[in-house]
């Protein structure tokens, strides 16, 4: 707590003019190194970098963990350019944990791989990356707490922090973070754990500061991707509220009085008092502002950066089911290529569905942005056939998507032959 406190107390200058900013920026929506001087001088000049033409996922918890060991971070980098390589995905904050230097999120997962080895793995794996010409794009876990009850953003903003249901519970009272019953016999969590409201009281603030420290701090940093941007999925998907149908989140009634603050509507419940039977009313615009929240949460984020590192991409994965995300789970990312918040969006087409891969590739090659849009391929479904990797591989370069991305790292080197096979498909790096 100690080293939090001073490391905090150093980085107090920017972190107030990241705040002010991030005020401004409220009010006007609809709905170790001295990091100033660091963040002045920018890439060196001698760094080369390809054009970018694939991503890799590189897991910070999987079973490779380059992140923990110099040795592994230049295996990394090695099958990366095998692999055709141009961007890494470097995951360094899941669960509200980072793997960066931080005074704001629980480093010590960081602090644990300093003291082992002498070195920033973060730093490290840029310098290397950077040697090698190839960009390295911070990857965050945003609004997803995985199982971590003891988070410092929960420490400092309580349980409001934390989604509620439509029937009024919180996913801090779920058990085993899964759907409780009667509805579990129907319902079931996408993926369990505890997700944040982006309209809880302090939510975006403290994200937005914590990514801009972290922007920062690497001054090197090429980018910072997004992950769990969005609400928590549930299975089936809901379609919105105004069906009066499965189970979404955002009822928290500190998120509810602030829809009526901003809104002037009443209480999205026709009876506050009882929301496990209560209707929705007005139900289209209680969803886009709800919405509107991780809208506003993405913009927060880039100003933040903008604040300490102008020009630092910004980008997120996605859900490939552009409707269902905008209408379920309150993830508007057409919105956010549209308005330039994000550089580009990643949208995860994973499916062992060959002909459902070339319809997403085909709808998304054919969208507004696709020079701004990269297939997310999960090669880790073809461990044992490598050749329906290939094949997606294909059909998003025929769809009009000749970028994508891997998930993951791990898979990859795991499977020699789907290494090989998709190593195969890399385009010629331009010299």
């Amino acid at each position: 707590m100690l080293a939090r406190a001073r490391s905090r107390s150093a980085l107090a200058p920017w972190l107030g003019a990241a705040a002010l900013l991030l005020a401004c920026s409220e009010a006007s929506e609809p709905g170790s190194r001295d990091v100033s001087a660091a963040a002045a001088k920018g890439p060196p000049a001698q760094v080369v970098l390809l054009p970018p033409t694939r991503g890799l996922w590189v897991l910070c918890e999987g079973s490779a963990r380059p992140l923990e060991d110099p040795a592994e971070i230049e295996a990394l980098i090695d099958h990366a350019r095998q692999l055709g390589v141009s961007d890494l995905f470097v995951q360094v904050y899941r669960g509200g944990r980072a793997w960066f230097e931080s005074a704001r999120a629980d480093a010590g997962p960081f602090a644990e791989i300093r003291e082992a080895t002498g070195l920033d793995p973060l730093a490290e794996t840029i310098e290397r990356a950077h040697a090698a010409g190839l960009r390295v794009h911070a990857w965050v876990n945003v609004l997803s707490l995985a199982r971590n009850r003891d988070a410092p953003i929960l420490e400092e903003l309580g349980r409001e922090a934390v989604h509620v249901d439509r029937r009024g519970r919180s996913l801090l009272d779920y058990p085993d973070l899964e759907v409780p019953s009667p509805e579990r016999g129907f319902y079931r969590m996408g993926t369990r754990g505890l997700y944040l409201d982006p309209a809880a009281q302090g939510v975006r603030e403290w994200l937005a500061s914590t990514f801009a420290e972290l922007a920062a701090r690497y001054p090197q940093l090429d980018g910072v991707h997004l992950d769990y941007i969005r609400h928590p999925l549930v299975l089936p998907i809901a379609p919105g509220s105004r069906f009066g149908v499965g189970l979404d989140f955002g009822y928290g009634a500190s998120s509810r009085a602030r829809y009526q603050r901003e809104t002037g509507e009443p209480d999205p419940f026709r009876d506050p008092d009882s929301p496990a039977t209560s209707a929705i009313v007005r139900a289209n615009e209680w969803d886009a502002w709800r919405r509107q929240q991780v809208t506003a949460l993405v913009a927060a984020i880039r100003t933040s950066l903008d604040a300490v590192r102008p020009g630092v991409e910004l980008s997120a994965a996605v859900i490939p089911y552009a409707d269902r995300a905008y209408l379920s789970i309150a993830q508007d990312w057409r919105r956010w290529l549209e308005e330039n918040l994000v550089n580009f969006v990643v949208p995860m087409l994973y499916t062992r569905d060959q002909r459902l891969f070339g319809y997403q590739a085909d709808a998304l090659g054919g969208g507004r942005s696709p020079e701004r849009t990269w297939a997310g391929i999960g090669v880790w479904l073809f461990a044992t056939e490598p050749e329906g990797a290939v094949a997606q591989v294909h059909a998003a370069r025929g769809a009009g998507l000749p970028r994508d991305a891997l998930f993951s790292y791990d898979a990859l080197i795991e499977a020699p032959k789907l290494f090989e096979a998709v190593a195969a498909t890399a385009v010629p790096a331009a010299r």
